[in-house]
């Protein structure tokens, strides 16, 4: 029996085995998410750390 998922981008089923475009269903949905990703679109949140400043050590 063929393992089944869900396509990330559109939540369609889909087969894992067999499937050029896994995880995804398509390869449509292969290219909106690898424009949103070269876009940018996925960022995690991030805090900068402090920078040190030298001329305060004075």
């Amino acid at each position: 029996m063929p393992t089944v998922i869900q396509c990330p981008h559109c939540a369609e089923k889909t087969t894992w085995q067999d499937n050029p475009y896994r995880p995804f269903c398509s390869e449509r949905c292969k290219l909106i998410d690898f424009g949103a990703w070269a876009n940018a679109a996925y960022k995690l949140p991030t805090q900068d750390s402090p920078q040190h400043d030298p001329s305060s050590d004075e």
